[in-house]
């Protein structure tokens, strides 16, 4: 009786009602209803349950997911038609869009588990299964291991104060802050400008430390730009902290900041949904798909057509007259690139080596539609010293701007060494990439299948090899996973 009780069911036995509230519950990916929907003749055939122009239970379920997505939610009905548009008319493919864009300012779900890769200046940051792991130049403490750790020539796991879930990082030049699943964010580096949110500083921080100033605020993202430190809340308010020469704390003067300080928002903003520093400016992009930026107007990256320094955000009023709604931003050392919601590209900036990719090395005093790239469907884009990589919906990626030390990841340098307009990188064709970070000579892709490649600069082991002074393509990376509840031996100095 027991047996017959507790006999095992098929989802495909429930009702049609219950497999699409499955289905429906966020917790599968796009990539999960596809298999479903052709490898079973439920969740592909034709049901009651749904009006006749959506294809399968499926499509439906994938229809609801998107409706429901806060991007989406938030997006202009032209914005969702274009979309939808360009995925084709395919639901399936709207919902991989928009769960891909998520993650690649956050954590991306591979086969492996979830990961995160971030790359600083000489050094490189990865979270792993909410384990945390460093491996490169760490002179300011940035690696986190110690005083006693000069450099760590493969990745090795960062240990905190208490066992804690690391949920998302960032690094700059010589500090690096980490947010907690708790929402707690813990900070490390040279803290001399209270960058890293402590009133120490008479030396770095040389292991990992709680903000104690954010105790109560729960975070969602940090940014951390040359000598100073953003920290987006779950609630959508902005905190800034460290060197504020150029305005760049968003506080509406100069005036350096030893302790993080809300930033006040104009009227009718709504929330932040994410963050990004360059060396002296933030962009940030509201809920509604605004983008506003502060900090240092050096080579118009702030895209207001001019180089004066803004104190307070500022919108970038070429995105709000044309209607474009940004969902992502990444800021370079003198360019920047923005992500739209129909999955186009923008950049503005220095134009130097053909960072912006309008096939020129002509500045942009404002955001300019890479045409280059306008039929793909790009879901992330990362910019950093003078190059800029753009992640499509398929996994590919395109690179532009200077191939010095081979961190463009193209090893037929020929005449030149620059790449005016973006080129797919053939040599990571084989992999589905989920996510890219680049720093400032060395780039690191994560693929869906959870394997890390990383090529350019290693002289102070930033690719994690101890053996390699640099990568002109892609080589695979390896981590030192725990054995046994005990640590492997650090390859560290």
């Amino acid at each position: 009786m027991a047996a017959e009780r507790y006999r095992p069911v098929s989802i495909e036995d429930l009702p049609s009602h219950l497999v699409l509230e499955i289905l429906s519950s966020g917790k599968l990916s796009a990539i999960d209803l596809l298999h479903l929907e052709l490898t079973s003749r439920t969740f592909g055939g034709s049901h009651e349950l749904y009006p006749h122009k959506f294809r399968s239970l499926v499509d439906f379920a994938a229809y609801q997911l998107c409706v429901s997505h806060s991007v989406y939610g938030k997006m202009e009905w032209n914005a969702q038609r274009g979309l939808f548009d360009r995925c084709g008319g395919k639901w399936k493919r709207v919902l991989r869009f928009l769960q891909s864009v998520e993650q690649s300012s956050d954590m991306v779900e591979t086969s492996a588990g979830n990961m995160q890769i971030t790359t600083g200046r000489y050094h490189t940051l990865l979270i792993s299964n909410s384990s945390l792991y460093s491996c490169g130049s760490s002179l300011c403490g940035v690696l986190g291991h110690g005083p006693e750790t000069k450099q760590c020539v493969t990745f090795t796991q960062i240990n905190f104060p208490s066992p804690a879930q690391v949920v998302q990082v960032s690094a700059s030049h010589n500090h690096a802050a980490f947010v907690m699943q708790s929402g707690e964010v813990f900070t490390c580096g040279d803290n001399s400008s209270f960058c890293c949110g402590h009133k120490d500083t008479n030396r770095p921080i040389f292991r990992p430390r709680l903000v104690e100033a954010l105790k109560g605020l729960p975070c969602k993202q940090v940014a951390t730009g040359l000598n100073f430190t953003v920290f987006l809340t779950r609630q959508g308010h902005v905190y800034t902290c460290g060197a504020n020469t150029h305005g760049q704390l968003g506080h509406g003067d100069t005036i350096d900041s030893p302790a993080p300080k809300m930033i006040e928002l104009p009227e009718g903003i709504g929330y932040i949904v994410q963050i990004a520093a360059g060396p002296s400016y933030v962009l940030a992009v509201a809920d509604n798909g605004v983008v506003y930026s502060f900090g240092s107007g050096s080579h118009f990256c702030l895209g207001h057509g001019e180089q004066h320094d803004e104190f307070q955000p500022r919108a970038i009023q070429t995105f709000k007259r044309k209607g474009i709604h940004v969902v992502r931003v990444s800021a370079g050392d003198e360019h920047a690139v923005a992500l739209d919601s129909s999955g186009y590209v923008y950049t503005w900036g220095k134009g130097y080596c053909g960072a912006l990719g309008h096939g020129d090395e002509i500045d942009k005093t404002t955001p300019e539609l890479l045409n280059k790239l306008k039929s793909h469907l790009a879901v992330q884009v990362c910019a950093r010293k003078r190059k800029t990589f753009v992640l499509g919906d398929n996994g590919s990626v395109y690179g532009c701007g200077w191939m010095g030390f081979g961190s463009l990841g193209f090893p037929d340098r020929g005449v030149s060494d620059k790449i005016l307009s973006p080129r797919i990188l053939d040599s990571l064709r084989a992999h589905h990439v989920s996510q890219i970070s680049t720093g400032l000579y060395h780039t690191v892709v994560v693929t869906n299948r959870g394997k890390l490649f990383g090529f350019g600069d290693n002289e102070r082991a930033q690719l994690g090899h101890d053996t390699l002074r640099g990568c002109l393509e892609p080589t695979e990376i390896f981590i030192q996973e725990m054995v046994d509840d005990v640590d492997i031996v650090p390859e560290c100095v």
